[in-house]
């Protein structure tokens, strides 16, 4: 049997390699960026893709780095498929909108030996903390780009004598940002839904008070949620975290003698 072609062995290689790890985070959640998963896996995609060969803008990195963290989730491995996101961020695989089990964070902190069944409502509070914290960063990196886009697009149909080539990639870089943008709005759905869902059997589960605060966190979340779901990404960051938290109506908490709150 003759050797395996270099260019087919590489994603097996690059699939055992991210396997066994995952893309590190730096700082205020972005993702940290190394040689395996910013320049090797990169440059895989581009080999096997039929996308845009220009570069990357500034803001193009930052809105992908930005994202990257609602992307996946590393305190539960696997549960957002980190290493399926690798591999359809560098363009190895393409972007899918198959819908993802709500069920496996659940699952996980079910499973998880906390010290004390309130900790696991603690979690949920937290990682949305976490999420919330985030927001806005990655709210104003997308704007960013949808911005170049449509610098782009000006400069695309005005200049004179450009080269059919120039804009094909100009067309194949705003379907590559708009496919960005649309996983990111997925996914901060799928965290919301993954939480309310872990939430409301928790309430069933092991009811506790402390479902109360994880509560007020989510209905916080759904404003994002939301905004994202419509495209707004370009509106009054400050205020998306301050409004009056309805907008996606959540369980009802209400207080049963010795059982704490429930839902109804």
């Amino acid at each position: 049997m003759g050797r395996l072609p270099l260019l087919g062995a590489l994603p097996i290689i690059v699939l055992l390699t991210v396997s066994a790890c995952a893309r590190p985070t730096g700082d205020f959640g972005r993702a940290e960026r190394n040689v395996l998963n910013d320049e090797i896996m990169p440059a895989i995609g581009n080999t096997i893709s039929d996308g845009s060969r220009f570069n990357l803008a500034d803001q193009e990195i930052e809105m992908r780095d930005r994202v990257w963290r609602y992307l996946v989730a590393p305190h539960a491995y696997d549960w957002f498929g980190d290493v399926a996101v690798e591999f359809q961020r560098t363009r190895i695989t393409p972007i899918s909108n198959k819908p993802l089990k709500t069920r496996k964070y659940y699952d996980w902190l079910h499973s998880e030996r906390f010290a004390s069944s309130r900790v696991r409502y603690t979690r949920i509070e937290e990682d949305a903390i976490a999420d919330l914290g985030m927001m806005p960063s990655a709210f104003a990196s997308v704007c960013a780009v949808i911005e170049i886009d449509r610098q782009r697009g000006l400069a695309s149909n005005q200049i004179a004598g450009l080269e059919d080539e120039v804009s094909v990639n100009a067309m194949k870089r705003h379907a590559e940002n708009e496919a960005v943008i649309g996983w990111f709005a997925r996914s901060v759905s799928y965290r919301y839904e993954s939480y309310s869902y872990a939430l409301d059997h928790l309430l069933v589960e092991t009811p506790h008070e402390e479902a109360i605060g994880a509560n007020a966190r989510l209905n916080e979340l759904a404003v994002w949620v939301e905004a994202a779901q419509r495209g707004d990404f370009c509106g009054d960051f400050g205020s998306h975290g301050n409004r009056d938290s309805t907008a996606i109506p959540s369980r009802v908490l209400r207080s049963a003698p010795d059982e704490g709150p429930y839902r109804k």
